[in-house]
């Protein structure tokens, strides 16, 4: 028999033997239990387990997005309840099994494998990370950034911050840097597929050194939008892109011979921000303050950020009430015809060729704007104001100069994408124009006495000439009752529209006087008038550019005479007189729509069976626009302002400066030039210039929501959230809560079943995607009916990315009304 002790010693000393093993074993499986920060050689990282950055910032592990069956590796923030993702490794190749494995050599290879942890029946690595070096560890920063170091050295071998996601995190650098092997790499974002899809989409965000360096937004290989160039503090053509003292932000720019690159840097580093590139192409600043994320800011602010919309040497500002793009001084359109529908991509021309042999032409300033696209621009340092008009008056080739951080910044060939900021912001620098001498406005500030009083006598003479000319030509018409024209259409049929002369206009508008003036429609504005017999008359006047010729007025006069319909506003006739161009429309006693629903005086007059009425109004004119008149009509700029109001309160469409004709067969169209009402846009408008019916859809949707509620879209806020209207109806849908965003002015005065069912209709018209939102065949078929089934809405379109409900939330358009087909 063994003595007990000897048992027992011999226990022991199998245990010392086999306990080094177990746990060497155990631990090429599993991460001990309690939170790391660092993979080594012997702890991989499996589906289920995570990093955890040492002061809790951030999380790294394997994320199902897009589908249950799609897996990435991802970081994202530990320390707040709703996940946002920062950074995806495998955007190329996602993982379709439950079992897949991030794992580190020992000589630095870092590598994410799909198959059996102990290499049976693996698959191979989908992606891979390949370094020489000893003592290797893949760290997670709390910057977010996760890092492979060298234990010889501590060196920094490799970053994900060297390949962003989505995410500008602070201390991030984008931008380009020259390797010791002569390689660039460009450091960019990338934008996800879809809200849920980490996929790589079309939208990238990064530096574009040509000729100068700016930040820039591609989709694909197009531009589309850009900062301009850094001024020191800020960028140029970006001013909300600076230093923010409140929140201990400080954004750089570093512009090296072998590192170009843009960063910024938190102080406080308690503070979550982060700048997001959404998939609609969309930049924002997003701050964690009060447990949501905020948006401090967005790009593109307005449709003058969108690249090029002026075309060359056109000037952009959306506060011009004379149009949104003008052209620089001493040019002019290129093409009248398209800058009177509102197509400024032909840009626009010299009225006057330079004279560079003679060294007279000079320099105007157009101050507080964006500089031009700097692909054609040249640098040359230590020029000082003076030194550099020189310089540039010097120079044949150059067109415009800019005198930024002590250098001259000179211009060659066209100006492209110039915006102007509102007076009073801090935004853009002054521009100086090379202009001909004979384009100066001064010049004719300096005329002599003897060439004033040469230049009165002449045009006094031909006053007096015209004058005498207009009373007979005015007394001839009075006597023969013709008017100007607009008679016939372009292939001779005769239109029952009147023709006004100048002189009558006038006296019913009193002069087109500010107190008859009625607003700012598309192409210019609005005056009321009153006709000799009585008749209340609404004028359009349209606005300087609008100049076309006369048989292209009267084809687009006649175009709208033909819509004839009890919810589009009636067109009684037109004038023209010289350059003139003049609409005459029956008069709206109510004005717009908008003058109830926001009024909170006089919003209760509207009860609920009133708007519905208007609602079902509005739809059978928009359904008479896209299919039932012999044209199909695409609005472009539906609002509230433009649904007019007749005595009885009936709805009536207006404005159709920016209306296009479709044929019959054309599902869709693509323009460069995006006109229309931020707010009411949808989002393959804004972003990409496309259009179609369903784009009047949205807006109609957007009307919806706003006469249902009484609030405006674009300046809702949901909590400090800064969503949408739409965005915040959806949320309370998604809540079952939807009644909470009745107007109050209705009380408890509606029935709550159709009330629903018209917030229903309204979030289906506003979905982001073009597909999921139905015909107005299919909406009128909607209002009309009690009994039809409706699907439930998918998230409206802009909504934040950041909310990770929105996947959750959202259902699929399941039933089957895109079979309802209205002919």
């Amino acid at each position: 028999m063994v003595p007990k002790h000897s048992e027992n010693r011999r226990i022991a000393s199998m245990a010392i033997f086999w306990l080094p093993i177990l746990l060497l074993l155990s631990s090429t499986q599993i991460i001990p239990s309690a939170a790391t920060d660092t993979i080594t050689p012997l702890q991989p990282l499996v589906v289920g387990q995570t990093l955890i950055s040492a002061g809790g910032t951030f999380e790294l592990g394997f994320i199902n997005a897009s589908s249950p069956s799609s897996t990435f590796l991802g970081i994202w923030y530990h320390k707040i309840p709703i996940r946002k993702i920062v950074w995806v490794a495998n955007r190329r190749s996602p993982i379709t099994t439950r079992n897949a494995t991030l794992s580190l050599t020992t000589d630095g290879n870092i590598s994410i494998t799909v198959g059996d942890v102990n290499g049976g029946g693996g698959i191979g690595a989908i992606w891979s990370k390949k370094y020489d070096i000893k003592i290797p560890s893949l760290k997670l920063l709390d910057t977010g950034n996760l890092v492979l170091i060298d234990g010889a050295s501590d060196a920094i071998i490799w970053q994900s911050f060297y390949v962003p996601s989505n995410a500008f995190l602070p201390e991030m650098e984008l931008g380009l840097h020259l390797t010791v092997t002569r390689h660039v790499e460009n450091k960019r974002l990338m934008s996800w597929k879809s809200l849920d899809d980490p996929s790589l989409g079309r939208y990238s965000y990064g530096l574009r050194h040509a000729g100068l360096s700016e930040l820039v937004v591609w989709n694909g290989s197009n531009i589309q939008y850009r900062t301009g160039p850094w001024t020191g503090v800020s960028w140029s053509g970006f001013p909300q892109m600076s230093s923010d003292f409140l929140l201990n932000l400080s954004f750089g720019f570093v512009d090296k011979p072998n590192n170009i690159y843009f960063s910024y840097e938190s102080a406080n580093k308690s503070v979550m921000t982060l700048i997001n590139l959404d998939p609609s192409g969309g930049l924002q600043r997003l701050v964690w303050l009060g447990g949501q994320w905020k948006e401090y800011w967005r790009m593109p602010v307005d449709r003058c950020d969108k690249y090029g919309t002026c075309g060359p040497f056109g000037v952009c500002n959306v506060h011009d009430p004379e149009g949104v793009c003008r052209c620089l001084q001493g040019f002019e359109p290129r093409n009248l015809v398209d800058w009177t529908l509102r197509d400024y991509s032909s840009g626009c021309k010299r009225k006057t060729t330079l004279d560079c042999s003679e060294r007279v032409d000079g320099f105007v300033n157009v101050s507080g704007v964006k500089p031009p696209d700097t692909e054609n621009v040249t640098v040359a340092a230590g020029l000082g104001l003076r030194d550099c008009n020189a310089f540039c008056l010097g120079k044949c080739s150059c067109v415009a100069y800019v005198v930024l951080q002590e250098s001259c910044l000179w211009w060659v060939g066209q100006l492209m994408d110039i915006k102007e900021f509102a007076q009073g912001t801090q935004g853009g620098v002054d521009l100086y124009l090379r202009v001909a001498s004979a384009d100066f406005e001064s010049a004719s500030r300096k005329r002599t006495n003897t060439d004033i009083v040469a230049a009165i006598i002449p045009l006094g003479l031909a006053f007096i000439i015209f004058s005498c000319f207009g009373i007979y030509a005015l007394r001839r018409k009075r006597k023969h009752g013709v008017g100007d024209g607009c008679v016939k259409g372009s292939r001779g049929e005769k239109m029952k529209l009147s023709v006004f002369d100048m002189s009558t206009i006038e006296i019913a508008t009193n002069n087109f006087s500010d107190e008859n003036k009625l607003g700012q429609g598309g192409f210019g504005p609005v005056y009321k008038g009153r006709l000799g017999d009585g008749q209340e008359i609404a004028v359009k006047r349209l606005s300087r550019y609008s100049v076309q010729g006369s048989d292209e007025f009267m084809n687009e006069v006649m175009l709208i005479a033909k819509l004839q319909h009890r919810n589009l506003v009636h067109l009684l006739g037109c004038c023209i007189h010289g350059e003139e161009r003049l609409l005459i429309y029956e008069y709206m006693p109510n004005k717009s729509l908008d003058f109830f629903i926001f009024d909170k005086a006089i919003s209760s007059q509207l009860d609920w069976q009133k708007r519905f009425d208007i609602i079902l109004g509005i739809a059978r004119g928009l359904l008479y626009l896209h299919q039932d008149s012999r044209l199909k009509i695409v609005h472009r700029d539906l609002k509230v302002s433009n649904v007019l109001l007749d005595m009885e309160l009936n709805p009536k469409i207006s404005d159709f400066g920016m209306a296009r004709i479709m044929r019959g067969d054309q599902m869709q169209e693509r323009t460069e030039k995006v006109v229309g009402t931020f707010g009411y846009m949808s989002p393959e408008y804004v972003m990409h210039g496309i259009f179609s019916v369903k784009s009047d859809v949205f807006s109609f949707g957007v009307i919806v929501l706003e006469i249902l509620t009484g609030k405006k879209n674009r300046v809702f806020d949901s909590n400090g959230s800064h969503v949408s209207l739409a965005g915040h109806a959806w949320r309370l849908w998604s809540k079952n809560k939807s009644l909470e965003l009745v107007d109050d002015a209705l009380k408890c005065g509606y029935p709550e079943k159709e009330v629903l069912r018209c917030m229903q209709v309204g979030l289906l018209c506003v979905q982001e995607g073009i597909e999921d939102r139905p015909t107005m065949a299919s909406v009128v078929l909607m209002l009309d009916s009690d009994s039809m089934t409706l699907p439930q809405p998918k998230w409206p379109g802009f909504y934040p990315t950041n909310d990770s409900k929105v996947a959750d939330m959202s259902t699929g358009n399941d039933i089957t009304l895109t079979m309802i087909h209205g002919r």
